[in-house]
């Protein structure tokens, strides 16, 4: 399997081992655009893979802070309670920079990074770069995944297809 996802277009695409694209999603990426550098708060470009999965069998909303549960469920009247937050819900792929250079070592690690696929809060738009560096998804979209991939699934990131 490989997800590729296109930066340009706010989308994300999973192929199954003939190349087929079984599954395509809307996704939101770094407001500050494409960038590989630690504290740039950009997507980094390149080839990942899945080093953790996080978050299996929790409820949709789940919040997650530190890649721990906290015990809450997002809704938007939680949401509204605490304004400013970036949610981390229902499940967690921490991705691992292949490239040595460009997203793995050094400055710009995507791991150290800390660098996820992960659902967000229903009012957040898809198909608009609104993140702090990470793939944003719809929380049934990242359970319907997190289903499909296992942990070492490539991940290209570019910036268009």
């Amino acid at each position: 399997m490989l997800l590729i996802v296109d930066l340009g277009n706010q989308s994300m695409t999973l192929h199954d081992e003939a190349g087929t694209c079984i599954r395509r999603y809307r996704v939101s990426t770094a407001r500050n655009g494409p960038g590989e550098r630690s504290g740039s708060e950009c997507t980094p470009r390149g080839l990942h893979r899945i080093r953790a999965r996080i978050g299996g069998g929790a409820a949709a909303g789940t919040v997650f802070r530190g890649r721990r549960p906290t015990g809450e469920i997002w809704s938007p009247a939680f949401a509204a309670a605490h304004p400013g937050r970036d949610w981390i819900l229902s499940r967690i792929l921490w991705l691992c920079g292949e490239q040595v250079g460009l997203n793995r070592g050094g400055e710009v690690d995507s791991m150290r990074r800390y660098i996820y696929l992960h659902g967000t809060g229903d009012d957040q738009p898809m198909g608009v770069p609104l993140s702090h560096g990470c793939i944003r998804m719809r929380n049934r979209d990242i359970i319907e995944l997190f289903d499909l991939v296992p942990a070492g699934t490539f991940v290209d990131i570019r910036e268009h297809t």
